[in-house]
């Protein structure tokens, strides 16, 4: 229980940060009314998001060549 209440509590941290730098706008686009005989009405929002594009490159990257010898081991040349 006490888990899941931290993961709340951080989920609601990074909301409020995103929504403090200016990454999440959340605006209400229509109000909402109280039900009488027929029903009400459920409050709109539009929620504008940030865009994050992630890609891939390839890259070729030297890397050194390690060799480990025992102790007592002849060594052997390098190549």
């Amino acid at each position: 229980m006490r888990a899941i209440l931290v993961i709340l509590g951080i989920v609601a941290l990074v909301i409020l940060a995103g929504m403090a730098t200016g990454f999440i706008n959340i605006d209400q686009t229509q109000t909402a009314r109280l039900p009488r005989i027929e029903g009400g009405q459920a409050p709109e929002f539009k929620a504008d998001v940030g865009k994050i594009d992630v890609g891939t490159e390839r890259k070729v990257i030297e890397v050194p060549k390690v060799e480990v010898q025992r102790p007592g081991a002849s060594p052997t040349p390098a190549q």
